[in-house]
């Protein structure tokens, strides 16, 4: 028995201003960085931190998310075709079989992760003048807001999908069962809009429609479970004495979002990479445990300086 609600998902792609698109993906980006740069603000303010130091904070956070989720997305999951494209990895086109924009599709938060650690030690060092944790210990706190975003825009752009289910989570991703070309060509409809939304509404196209099937949204159980990090890490910073374990929310961050990143990798098709070599557990599983690891070492280093003071 099919228990799939049968959701069709047929987002547009973003905002149409008539001279410009604001595409959701990117301005769920924008909200990301925003309310990270608003919450930071909040932070620094309490602790008596010039804001002056919050602009290169929030460069320095801009381009390490940017650049390490583009470089971690090339290395871990897709180096095999980049080795050969090595300009395509930080230009929107892609050359052959012909010249084609594309925009910058791939992005791995491991990658984002490992980036933002390193640029927060600069800053720590070079403009904050205060230790590495402490920054760390606060920095994750937007960082995790801003997962939420990200997912958000995964789903809008259809991208990230789990398995086939028949649970009633289940959703039918339209634009990932055809590409613009499949949808125009299956319905000799000429322009894609219009073409997907006659897969989803016009009965005539009903065996179209039939291909897609129903398959888990860990899009959006990663941005849901991402709230409730957030909201822990939030309550503990504002509201518990846990800013002065030196380490300790940083660690807890660490531990709650790729313990997420894990479980919903269960339910979660193949993004590639080397699991095949590995087997077992996905590549973003794989990614995922060290930095489980590391976030336990400084909870329990933590909690063994309860006084530590970043």
């Amino acid at each position: 028995m099919t228990h799939a609600l049968n959701i069709i998902w047929n987002p547009s792609e973003g905002i149409n201003l008539g001279f410009f698109m604001i595409r959701f993906y990117s301005l769920m980006f924008v909200i990301a960085f925003g309310l990270g740069w608003f919450i930071m603000k909040k932070i620094f303010e309490r602790e008596g931190e010039s804001l002056e130091k919050l602009d290169s904070l929030f460069v320095w956070t801009v381009l390490a998310t940017l650049i390490g989720a583009r470089l971690g997305h090339v290395l871990f999951y897709d180096w095999e075709y980049f080795r050969n494209h090595l300009l395509e990895i930080f230009l929107p086109f892609r050359f052959s079989p012909e010249f084609e924009f594309t925009g910058f599709q791939g992005l791995a938060s491991h990658g984002a992760a490992i980036s933002i650690i390193v640029a927060m030690y600069y800053y720590s060092k070079k403009i904050l003048k205060r230790s590495l944790l402490w920054i760390l210990d606060r920095v994750v706190i937007p960082v995790a807001s801003g997962a939420i975003f990200v997912r958000l825009g995964n789903f809008f752009n259809s991208e990230i999908i789990g398995h086939e289910t028949t649970s009633p989570f289940g959703i039918r991703f339209l634009h990932d069962q055809f590409s613009k070309n499949e949808a125009v060509n299956a319905t000799q409809i000429p322009n894609p809009k219009d073409a997907y939304t006659a897969i989803a509404t016009d009965p005539k196209f009903a065996d179209l429609l039939a291909q897609v099937p129903a398959k888990h949204p860990t899009q959006l159980y990663e941005g849901f479970s991402y709230i409730f990090v957030f909201a822990i890490l939030f309550f503990l910073y504002w509201k518990t004495n846990a800013r002065l374990k030196s380490g300790y929310l940083f660690g807890l961050f660490l531990v709650l979002l790729f313990m997420v990143r894990f479980v919903v990798e269960f339910v979660k098709e193949s993004q590639g990479g080397f699991e095949s070599e590995l087997g077992l557990f996905s590549t973003g599983q794989w990614l995922s445990i060290p930095f489980v690891i590391i976030g336990l070492f400084f909870i329990i280093r933590a909690q063994r300086n309860p006084l530590a003071v970043s």
